[in-house]
């Protein structure tokens, strides 16, 4: 089970858009909340948010 901060998360929940956030926003997020680009997509699967673009295979 991953575990996100709730800052992450509500992060993450605002800039969704229809349920979807991109690999680069995911990345972007992670930057500025100094926490590892794995918890930003532990958020996103807890929230039910499909990420998609990824130009790393992070996710």
């Amino acid at each position: 089970m991953c575990c996100s901060s709730d800052k992450v998360r509500e992060v993450v929940k605002e800039k969704a858009r229809d349920g979807k956030l991109s690999c680069p926003e995911a990345r972007k997020i992670a930057k500025e909340l100094g926490v590892p680009t794995r918890e930003v997509g532990c958020a996103a699967n807890e929230l039910k948010i499909k990420l998609y673009g990824c130009e790393l295979g992070c996710f």
